[in-house]
């Protein structure tokens, strides 16, 4: 019998104080939240470049990792694309092991006990969220939020997926959007004259020689306060979005607010640079979205504003739903799941083939997208067909130069760290964001994946992209590896089976 960890029976403890009603539901949904868990580790396992794995051995059912120091790790075949929590259980040296972080614990290797604090904490999270949420998919939302609270269980590939380290329980559930909360933003006036402002800060969030920042109430309590800052007396409420710190306003645009600790992999504040570059960016966007006929839109940023630190920052920007006409929804790829569509491989087929022609359509002008499952949007018309795409968040861009200029296009002046002529690193960005992301979780599994590129990219153009994206592995980010690697700085990345080399359906 599985015994429950501390970090479960702490949650269970706050839970049993704050909603006793949730309690019975955590408590059901902690094994399956294990298993989502663990899946997600074992692929990382199974498939990153981990300096302590020596080899592996593959049987026809079974996985055997030969680690370093003698001792052996058996599990399932690892499909790197498969999104059913279907790893129950590993052995290590003959101990069977169900629990994500006691089996990091165990592993013992370096950065392993962080990590596994991690993990438990993202299962305990994971229960919680899962405890919370509605079942069912349900008639289609009217609101563009309510389609964003639809995902439950977060990153889809990522062991991390529900971590949240330094919020309570009280605090997930106030501003989780599984949770379906209204938070109500906090209102900070500045003096104008320490602020960046970039694009049109609206005069709805001015005063007499202010600028109104929105703060989102946990940034407020664990950040502003506690360095002895001013937090505002006004109130604004909206509804969170999928990344937890960006919220949709009733009626009006979105707000991306600053949140000073690591969600998933990364700290999630506001740089100066990003504040600076958002409107030169924002229509860098427009420009090339308009050489795609139609078939991709880019969310504009409204305004920016940097209140001379990361900590105190905010972003404004369109919402997805402008871009829908009558009948029309706007989708988060990463809530297609929920819309109750059936998954058909003709349907599959067709966004595939969306999303790979603007996706290589961009990379040939020199753009590659972050094109993820939260990032990266469909418009289903009132039959449920995938008919465009929107795009949001254009902070982790890649752009190169040469491309650009081939296709008469100017370099606009972006932060460093977006600009590249390397062919290795634009084509990550894409292949690892869309494919390895977007349309494998979609998918759900290689099998799935591989017939839906399949009929995709027959009509693409034959380009050095496509043949990059058909003849080699697919990249995809070492996601396990950079959490224990915490002193390594950036991307690292793991090589998958193309799934395009895959047995056939």
């Amino acid at each position: 019998m599985h015994r429950p960890s501390t970090v479960e029976a702490e949650i269970a403890d706050e839970l049993s104080a704050v909603r006793p009603g949730l309690v019975p539901g955590y408590t059901g949904a902690l094994p399956g939240a294990r298993a989502a868990v663990l899946t997600r580790l074992w692929r990382g396992l199974a498939h990153e470049p981990l300096p302590w794995i020596a080899r592996r051995e593959h049987g026809r059912d079974e996985l055997t990792l030969c680690l370093a120091d003698g001792r052996r790790l058996h599990g399932p075949r690892a499909d790197p694309y498969a999104t059913d929590a279907y790893v129950t259980a590993v052995r290590l040296d003959g101990v069977v092991h169900d629990d994500p972080a006691r089996l990091m614990a165990d592993l013992g290797v370096p950065h392993a006990h962080a990590f596994a604090a991690e993990l438990a904490g993202g299962v305990a999270s994971l229960a919680l969220s899962r405890a919370g949420s509605e079942g069912g998919p349900g008639a289609w939302p009217a609101r563009d939020w309510e389609w964003e609270q639809r995902v439950v269980d977060g990153h889809p590939f990522h062991p991390g997926c529900r971590s949240r380290p330094g919020f309570s329980v009280a605090e997930q559930l106030a501003y989780g959007p599984e949770h379906r909360p209204v938070v109500e933003l906090q209102l900070v006036p500045v003096p104008a004259a320490q602020c960046l402002v970039t694009g049109v800060w609206p005069g709805w969030l001015r005063e007499a020689g202010r600028v109104v920042v929105p703060v989102h109430p946990w940034q407020a309590a664990h950040v502003l306060e506690r360095r002895g800052g001013r937090v505002g007396e006004q109130r604004l409420a909206a509804h969170p979005l999928m990344a937890l710190r960006t919220l949709a306003l009733p009626g009006g645009p979105h707000v991306k607010t600053a949140l000073s600790t690591r969600l998933t992999s990364s700290v999630r504040d506001i740089s100066i640079g990003s504040v600076a570059a958002s409107a030169v960016l924002s229509d860098f966007g427009a420009a090339v979205a308009a050489r795609t006929d139609g078939l991709l839109h880019i969310t504009r940023t409204l305004g920016a504003v940097a209140a001379g630190s990361p900590d105190l920052a905010a972003v404004l920007r369109e919402s997805p739903e402008v871009y829908a006409a009558d009948g029309e929804r706007v989708v988060p790829v990463a809530a297609l799941a929920t819309t109750g569509l059936p998954r058909s491989p003709d349907w599959s087929a067709r966004f595939a083939r969306l999303a790979l022609t603007v996706g290589l359509r961009l990379l040939e002008l020199g753009v590659a997208l972050e094109a993820h499952g939260q990032n990266l949007l469909v418009v289903l018309s009132p039959a449920g067909e995938p008919v465009r795409l929107v795009y949001r968040d254009l902070a982790d861009l890649r752009v190169g130069p040469a491309r650009l200029a081939r296709h008469g296009l100017a370099l606009p002046e972006l932060p460093a760290r977006m600009v590249t002529d390397d062919e290795r690193v634009l084509r990550r960005k894409l292949f690892g964001s869309l494919v390895a992301g977007a349309l494998a979780g979609t998918a759900g599994s290689g099998p799935v994946l591989r017939a839906a590129l399949e009929s995709a990219v027959r009509d693409l153009p034959r380009t050095p992209d496509r043949a990059a994206l058909v003849d080699g592995p697919l990249p995809a980010k070492a996601l396990t590896l950079m959490r224990l690697s915490p002193r390594t700085a950036g991307d690292q990345w793991a090589e998958l089976p193309n799934p395009l080399r895959l047995p056939a359906m």
